[in-house]
């Protein structure tokens, strides 16, 4: 018997029929963002990130575990395009500054500078599980010489169709967008975004029967 091919969504690289492009918010950005994806999300039909990436113009999306140190340090410090702003580029890692046992990690806290007129801020961003993106940062240590940009009373995660083990373990789209308006000191402006991904939990959810049993 031969099977059939499921036509697939060039943007959201979804089946058509499941496509989530219509919770795509295209919003302007001071903060340029990388995604380093672990391999074993892309075909995840619960994540986030690209939905994300999509919605964030100055934004890059790259799938990988462990990278070549040269590959790494291009990917942190070169501009995403052939604009030169005259800025320095500083990434910042988006991860807590604690292990899960309350330690405190080997790694310098970002704080806020009063003017960043002269720095590009790049925030970088690890999508995938807590023991996957653990595994990332310990597979490339350029990531754990970053300056960590932690989260400051985050609300609770309406990431329903995952599993934490923990309220505020938020997914990659939640924890972007709070570390955004948290970096540029803007809320309003990200609202709308929060507001897809609610829409987006929602449709997934509807495809999920163990999702929809637990709401």
């Amino acid at each position: 018997m031969t099977s059939i091919k499921r036509a697939i969504c060039n943007q959201c690289l979804r089946p058509q029929n499941t496509c989530i492009c219509r919770w795509i918010r295209t919003t302007e950005h001071a903060v340029e963002v990388l995604f380093l994806q672990h391999p074993l999300e892309i075909a995840n039909p619960k994540g986030s990130a690209r939905l994300l990436h999509l919605s964030l113009p100055r934004s890059r999306l790259i799938t990988g575990e462990a990278f070549s140190e040269e590959e790494l340090q291009a990917l942190l410090y070169a501009p995403f395009d052939n604009s030169d702003s005259g800025k320095k580029i500083q990434p910042l890692l988006l991860y807590p500054d604690t292990s899960e046992d309350g330690r405190i990690e080997k790694s310098q806290t970002f704080i806020q500078p009063a003017s960043s007129a002269t720095i590009q801020y790049r925030l970088i961003v690890l999508d995938g599980t807590w023991r996957k993106s653990r595994k990332m940062l310990y597979s490339n240590p350029l990531l754990q010489q970053l300056p960590r940009l932690p989260l400051s009373d985050p609300p609770a995660s309406h990431y329903r169709i995952r599993k934490a083990r923990k309220p505020d373990q938020l997914s990659s789209y939640e924890a972007t967008c709070y570390a955004l308006m948290q970096v540029e000191n803007e809320t309003e402006k990200y609202l709308p975004l929060l507001t897809a991904f609610d829409g987006f939990v929602e449709q997934i959810g509807a495809y999920d029967p163990q999702t929809k049993h637990h709401q």
